[in-house]
């Protein structure tokens, strides 16, 4: 008997980007995927980086019966998804929590790489997420790879959910402080992820009024630095904001550099080494129908840069995507497609500004959604409100694992 007879026929991608996406697609869909020439002509680091690797650890350990396989040099990547089953089942879980470890390797990234995929799956999970994220790689706040914080997406993501009926027992708690780490440095964040709501189908989606924006909400942060940072941070974005939104606070968080073991040669046993230290803001817009439009910016490891000019510019980040309109800003864009491709066979429809269906990455979306066997989407221009109609029908693939009626 040949393998094709005994195994799904696998879906062929090619190159690195968009690899978590369509790890993401391959769970929830049951397809199996074969992505090639991963980095195939980088001469100094070919093949899966670090934190790639790393994503693959956590989906094997939210996942039951998955198949992960690469080639020698990392370039070729066959995966063949399990049923998810959180953090309650299978390896790797310890009284019902998932402790992944980020290893230094992939301090260039922001932990936010790994929650806002993971996000996606909790869902549609068979029981209770809980996972805890740290090591020396596990970067709190906004990165300049690009990766925003962990407050925008407790604070702009996760509220989201709330539109697919997806809105109990969902909480992201930051334990431990820590910004991008410089060349030979180390992070030391610690944030746990509890998503405790597990649903048959996401809810049908109608979202086309972007209202108008009524409060803006942030967090300042400072880690391993004077606080004195977090007010100048603060009043030089409320200097932006208070002259269109006069309901506009920002709450201060002051913490210490993150400790972590020292295993260096030489050290003492029990020795402890500090974390990157850095300070960054965080900036939230709600809309009166619910929206939200987000802005990161933080210090850079290299420093040099004053806490004024990161308020400044979050602040004017914040403007650029709230002019950019529609319901949907780039970071959640992704997140509300495909929990309304996942949803039950009916046209969910969604507002989104020109400028940000017009992404690179959202389109990507759609003609990977089309491989994996989803409806192609609908667009209509409605040019009095500025923003495109998307519809979107539906899989009705649903929570495989979960026993409702």
């Amino acid at each position: 008997m040949t393998d094709s007879t005994t195994r799904q026929q696998l879906l062929r991608f090619e190159g690195h980007r968009h690899l978590t996406t369509r790890l993401i697609l391959s769970t929830l869909t049951g397809r199996p995927i074969r992505i090639s020439q991963i980095r195939s002509s980088s001469t100094t680091t070919p093949g899966l980086q670090p934190h790639e690797v790393s994503f693959l650890r956590l989906l094997d350990s939210v996942t039951n019966g998955s198949q992960i396989e690469f080639s020698m040099t990392g370039t070729t990547l066959v995966y063949r998804p399990g049923l998810i089953t959180g953090s309650a089942e299978g390896l790797g879980a310890a009284g019902g929590v998932i402790r992944h470890e980020i290893h230094k390797e992939c301090a260039g990234r922001g932990v936010s790489w790994w929650l806002i995929p993971l996000c996606l799956l909790a869902p549609f999970s068979k029981s209770k997420m809980n996972v805890i994220f740290h090591g020396e790689g596990c970067v709190t706040g906004a990165t300049p790879s690009g990766d925003v914080s962990v407050d925008t997406v407790r604070t702009a993501l996760l509220p989201l959910y709330k539109n697919f009926g997806i809105e109990r027992d969902i909480e992201l708690r930051i334990l431990k402080r820590s910004c991008a780490p410089g060349s030979g440095k180390s992070a030391g964040g610690e944030v746990q992820l509890v998503f405790n709501h597990q649903v048959r189908l996401p809810k049908t989606l109608h979202l086309l009024n972007p209202g108008r924006v009524k409060r803006i909400r942030g967090v300042a942060y400072a880690v391993g630095v004077s606080g004195g940072n977090n007010a100048r941070m603060i009043e030089a974005a409320r200097g932006v904001l208070n002259k269109f939104v006069p309901d506009t606070y920002v709450f201060s968080d002051v913490s210490s550099a993150p400790l972590m073991p020292s295993y260096e040669k030489g050290a003492p046993a029990g020795a402890k080494k500090k974390g990157a230290v850095g300070f960054g803001l965080s900036l939230v817009a709600e809309s009166s129908t619910n929206c939200f439009y987000s802005a990161d910016m933080a210090s850079p490891p290299s420093g040099g840069v004053p806490p004024e000019e990161i308020g400044k510019q979050a602040a004017l980040q914040l403007l650029e995507v709230i002019e950019k309109g529609g319901c949907a800003e780039p970071i959640s864009a992704e997140t509300m497609l495909v929990l309304m491709a996942m949803g039950s066979e009916d046209v969910g429809r969604l507002g989104m500004g020109r400028d940000v269906i017009a992404n690179e990455e959202v389109i990507q979306l759609g003609r990977d959604l089309r491989e994996f066997g989803g409806a192609g989407w609908g667009l209509v221009d409605i040019e009095e409100k500025g923003i495109v109609k998307v519809s979107v029908v539906g899989r009705g693939v649903g929570n495989v694992g979960r026993k409702m009626a």
